[in-house]
């Protein structure tokens, strides 16, 4: 099973949401104990911290427990990774410039690359929204883990 990495700005809302349902959903297929998965912010503003309060009561409401710690980026990643996706174009641009070969650049991709409903689509987001802001997120980075877990069913 692939190692995926997913990244947001600040770790605290989005990427750590996209961690929980990946796990959730590979739990689910039966898949779990094969991924390795983790999520980190290209900021340090939150390092250490859980993650935002209203994402994680969104993910509980749907069963899905938020429990890891905001983590920052770091090059590394590249090597530790097989996917690295992210949430919007400004954090791919901010990736692609501590990318140091097509190897690298070549795992960076959109969340929703791999969605159904949003194909391509950026993830807004939340922070600055209400609770309908946080089910958009949600639904959205469901989605895409749900056609993440499928690429993965094929290989």
């Amino acid at each position: 099973m692939p190692s995926v990495l997913f990244v947001c700005l600040g770790n605290i809302c989005r990427s750590p949401a996209a961690e929980g349902l990946l796990r959730h959903l590979a739990l689910r297929e039966g898949l779990g104990n094969d991924l390795e998965v983790q999520s980190c912010g290209i900021g340090e503003w939150h390092v250490g911290q859980l993650p935002d309060e209203r994402m994680r009561d969104a993910s509980k409401a749907r069963g899905v427990i938020l429990s890891s710690r905001a983590q920052q980026f770091n090059p590394s990643f590249f090597e530790l990774f097989d996917y690295i996706l992210v949430v919007d174009n400004e954090v791919l641009s901010h990736l692609y410039q501590f990318a140091k070969n097509p190897e690298q650049k070549a795992k960076i991709h959109l969340i929703t690359a791999f969605s159904a409903c949003y194909r391509n689509e950026e993830i807004p987001d939340p922070y600055y929204g209400g609770e309908a802001a946080f089910e958009l997120v949600l639904d959205m980075l469901e989605d895409a883990c749900e056609g993440l877990l499928r690429e993965f069913q094929k290989r």
